[in-house]
């Protein structure tokens, strides 16, 4: 299974449009928050199925906060981050995925793309598809494979 997951798009679609098409097919898209108001325009291009978070930017969005889904061997805690302080760390936000039994925490938030699989939650941000902050100042997403086996693989890559 192939899933592409982005965050913090802020309402400007062209990044993500030209990722879907570099990356399709894809089986399930992943949207960690701050689309802004472009959840229905997104759904429509995707061409697979899309779950959204809402993030601090997404005031009248009908999305839910936080999302927990199974894929494969895993459990998943799909948020934001905001509510968790992850600018300053992933420690609360990884205590909250223990606590809902998921093993993978996916959080954007930071527009810092990162792959933690350090501890028994593994912390994954794909950065921003539209604001990158982190120092090479490229849009940035993560393709998530979940192998035969129930596994899940994770790789960042940059939108050139």
């Amino acid at each position: 299974m192939k899933v592409l997951i982005v965050s913090d798009s802020h309402g400007r679609s062209a990044n993500l449009e030209k990722v879907i098409q570099k990356v399709s097919p894809i089986d399930l898209m992943l949207h960690l928050g701050d689309f802004e108001s472009g959840a229905d325009y997104i759904s429509l291009f995707a061409a697979c199925p899309v779950e959204f978070v809402a993030g601090n930017n997404d005031f009248f969005a009908d999305a839910p906060k936080e999302k927990i889904l199974v894929l494969g061997n895993h459990t998943i805690l799909m948020t934001h981050g905001h509510r968790y302080g992850v600018n300053f760390g992933t420690g609360r936000a990884k205590e909250a995925a223990l606590q809902q039994g998921a093993d993978i925490l996916l959080y954007g938030h930071t527009h810092k793309p990162s792959i933690d699989l350090s501890s028994s939650v593994w912390a994954v941000n794909p950065g921003s598809i539209s604001q990158p902050r982190q120092e090479n100042g490229k849009p940035s997403y993560i393709i998530m494979d979940i192998d035969p086996k129930g596994m899940a693989h994770f790789t960042l890559n940059y939108l050139s």
